[in-house]
């Protein structure tokens, strides 16, 4: 008698088909009856077939019987393309993915298969979406996407993944996630700047990449600060509005993970905080009537400034490396400025990590405000570094963060001593 597990292993393959199925012959709904090759009942059929054969797999001597059932479903789908007279084998191809996912279901993996269903069904749906977005593309374009799969798909994965180098400070892949960090945000950019031009691309890629990295995303913007002059003005706009998620974020983070720190964190960079989002606000706003210009047309990423960056967080690391080396636990507080100079969450995972009681909570506060200030003169160097003079008013938001945060440090600070 079928076990549940046994019977979800050959009713999941038929509903993968049955997904698939629907998707196909929605395709071809306009198609006049009779000419088309496969639909919802044969992908149906198709799945199963795959599922009984993974099914036949796992018993006993089963492999000859999975055998002749692939190589049947697979004799129907090439019955089927020969029949065919579409110079598209999407049909074709879908079916033999089918089969595969049936069998892989029906083998004992039924949720992994289920999911490369739903997956393979979208990608199967966005054909005119593609299709246009593929004429879209210029030479530049296409050069773009190529080398960013080289820089994320082939040579991230096989950078060594522990840690080498002076005191064992980096981790190749790593710091290679960092240029990938970059670019892919720049090229984000890039592409919501051409969907939703360029008045809003860059406001709407800032907003939604500094809840990843407002490091990350400053680089990338301030790299077209000296290439996009007509573009200045919502570039800094993205960089205030990507400094102020950061504020939020960090405080939202403080409160969910170490609480006991929030009301002195909150008196430090509270203030930095209301700046920089009245801040964001108003380049927001002049960043809407100025010019529109046209929208981005030149090369999506610029490779050797997220080099540098990688570069920059290297020696952070190094740096840090050695303070933990040479100072131990007495130098917390340096360490984690230092540490959450290039990642502020870190720093607060890092206190969180503190035996309990063993710093107060008004110092806690002001140990985590200490990253979140070097962090924003960090932004502010690689702005400048990056753009040069160009760099001084779009990373005007920064400097008044920077300042109002430093207030909140000489207001706070004599109270905690003793």
């Amino acid at each position: 008698m079928l076990s549940n597990a046994d019977l979800a292993r050959l009713v999941m393959p038929l509903a993968i088909g049955l997904l698939i199925g629907l998707e196909r012959g929605w395709q071809q709904r306009s198609a006049r009856p009779g000419s088309r090759v496969a639909g919802l009942r044969t992908f149906g059929l198709f799945g199963l077939i795959g599922g009984l054969a993974g099914f036949a797999a796992g018993m006993t001597q089963g492999w000859a019987v999975s055998a002749v059932l692939l190589l049947a479903g697979c004799a129907l789908v090439i019955i089927g393309y020969r029949r065919d007279k579409s110079p598209s084998a999407t049909t074709e191809a879908a079916a033999l993915v089918t089969l595969g996912l049936g069998w892989l279901a029906g083998h004992g993996l039924p949720v992994p298969a289920l999911a490369l269903a739903v997956v393979t069904a979208f990608l199967l749906a966005q054909r005119q979406r593609l299709h246009g977005w593929i004429e879209g593309l210029s030479e530049a374009d296409f050069h773009a996407v190529v080398l960013f799969a080289v820089i994320a798909g082939a040579l991230w994965p096989v950078l060594p993944d522990r840690a080498m180098g002076p005191m064992n400070a980096w981790n190749p892949r790593e710091l290679w996630l960092v240029v990938v960090v970059v670019c892919a945000i720049s090229f984000a950019g890039y592409v919501l700047g051409r969907r939703l031009g360029p008045e809003r691309g860059v406001l709407a890629m800032a907003a939604v990449g500094a809840i990843y990295s407002s490091t990350a995303v400053t680089a990338a913007l301030a790299q077209r600060i000296k290439t996009e002059p007509e573009s200045r003005p919502r570039l800094a706009a993205g960089i205030a509005i990507a400094s102020a998620v950061m504020f939020l974020r960090t405080g939202l983070l403080v409160g969910l993970l170490v609480p006991f720190a929030l009301i002195g964190f909150a008196r430090v960079v509270g203030p930095a905080a209301l700046v920089a989002l009245l801040l964001a606000w108003l380049l927001a706003r002049r960043a809407a009537v100025a010019p529109a210009g046209d929208a981005p047309t030149g090369n999506p990423f610029a490779l050797l400034p997220a080099l540098g960056f990688a570069v920059l967080v290297a020696l952070v690391q190094l740096v840090v490396q050695w303070m933990q080396v040479r100072f131990g636990g007495s130098g917390v507080a340096i360490t984690l400025a230092l540490a959450g100079a290039m990642d502020v969450d870190a720093a607060i995972v890092a206190l969180r990590g503190l035996p309990r009681g063993s710093i107060t909570p008004g110092l806690a506060g002001t140990i985590l405000a200490l990253p979140v200030l070097l962090n924003t003169l960090l932004k502010l160097g690689v702005v400048l570094v990056t753009a040069g003079r160009a760099g001084w008013r779009a990373g005007l938001s920064l400097v008044l963060a920077a300042l109002a945060m430093l207030l909140g440090y000489a207001v706070v600070v004599p109270g905690l001593l003793p």
